[in-house]
């Protein structure tokens, strides 16, 4: 067996974008699971998403209380042999890997947010660490971005970041 997953974070909509761009929502008609690492805005993000796919989301510090009721802080799941865990924040990057060690010791692959800086590190006990960047806020990166990979067997493969064209 072998998942495909979308994984997005920060997306802020409608605050940052009207709408998410078009490579995300036709790539999430095209995966098999869409990870959502927080930081939606509106519910109405989350019901367009799920409209599409199954969705994997957590709430972000920028999520009020119609996405925090609807959705849990930490989301857990075993995908194909893959413990993976969805967290918006995880601190500084400084020491980000033994922190994440430590908090998710049973976990073998943490998707996290809030930073809008793609991420992909593995820590010194194998935990790897993902986070997709912002499809629509792209801070002080050179494009805004968002990843796909796929999970099988146990193993996290083919991990993909994409930049989004400038309009």
């Amino acid at each position: 067996m072998v998942t495909r997953l979308l994984l997005v974070a920060d997306t802020h909509v409608p605050k940052r974008a009207r709408a998410l761009p078009d490579a995300v929502r036709r790539t999430a008609s095209d995966v098999d699971l869409i990870v959502h690492a927080g930081d939606w805005v509106t519910g109405d993000l989350l019901d367009e998403l799920s409209a599409l796919g199954t969705v994997c989301g957590v709430w972000g510090n920028n999520d009020g209380e119609d996405l925090r009721s609807r959705l849990p802080e930490i989301a857990r799941a075993d995908i194909d042999g893959v413990r993976v865990a969805v967290v918006h924040e995880t601190g500084a990057a400084t020491g980000r890997e033994k922190r994440m060690d430590a908090a998710f010791p049973e976990t073998d692959l943490l998707v996290f947010g809030h930073s809008h800086i793609p991420w992909d590190t593995v820590t010194p006990k194998g935990l790897r660490l993902l986070n997709p960047g912002s499809p629509t806020d792209r801070r002080r990166q050179p494009a805004c971005t968002f990843m796909t990979l796929t999970l099988a067997d146990g193993d996290v493969r083919d991990v993909l970041l994409h930049e989004i064209p400038r309009a």
